[in-house]
């Protein structure tokens, strides 16, 4: 055995024979030998094999809710024969399945979906701190297949029915499709001169389902 096999060999390619696999807790391998796969663009690391990409901004309508809401979710179509690897910024990635469901996802959070799973942009209102916040907007994927998500940290998964339950917009990453939620303040409006959202605002779950919160209000977006 060589030096470099040695050093290594504990990180050779985790095979499955599955469409999602994960390399390790930061590094997901997507089969392309069935289909094409939706993923964040810029996510892409690696692939093996003959893999097109495509950009996708999602037809009209969510074109213009994008423009609308300031939503940043950019996607791209990844086709052809071979083996994707994507990762965003060496989060911990989660991999979970839908059986004719639905998850509610931050947009920020979203690494890969299979194609054949539908999703829209989706708004958040709340009463007078929905007006105030302008509302929050996240991604609603239906359907059955596969999803990939990110989170900045170890999550947590709350069950909602327990007790009533609040998060920090940005640190709620998903939430099943049993979930209702609303905008909550308990801040004065006059308070809200000078200030940015930040725990202003909170975002409530109720109903029946869990929703997944990260320990962290997400990794900062650099644009050019």
């Amino acid at each position: 055995m060589s030096d470099s096999d040695q050093a290594f060999g504990r990180f050779d390619e985790v095979e499955t024979g599955d469409a999602f696999t994960l390399q390790n807790q930061w590094l997901l391998k997507v089969e392309l030998a069935e289909g094409s796969v939706m993923a964040r663009s810029g996510s892409m690391v690696a692939y093996q094999g003959d893999v097109r990409f495509e950009h996708k901004g999602g037809g009209l309508g969510r074109l213009l809710k994008k423009a609308a809401t300031g939503e940043g979710l950019r996607l791209m179509q990844a086709s052809g024969s071979g083996e994707l690897f994507l990762a965003d910024q060496a989060m911990l990635v989660h991999v979970m399945r839908l059986d004719n469901d639905a998850v509610t996802v931050n947009g920020r959070n979203i690494l890969a979906f299979e194609e054949g799973i539908e999703w829209d942009i989706t708004r958040v209102k709340g009463g007078t701190a929905g007006m105030l916040a302008g509302g929050l907007f996240n991604v609603h994927l239906r359907g059955t297949g596969t999803v990939a998500l990110v989170s900045d940290g170890q999550p947590v998964r709350l069950q909602v029915h327990d007790a009533p339950t609040f998060a920090d917009p940005q640190a709620a990453i998903a939430w099943s499709s049993g979930v209702t939620t609303t905008l909550k303040t308990d801040m004065q409006a006059k308070s809200f001169i000078g200030m940015g959202s930040g725990e202003s605002f909170q975002l409530g779950f109720s109903g029946q389902g869990w929703v997944l919160v990260q320990p962290s209000e997400g990794r900062m977006v650099v644009t050019t």
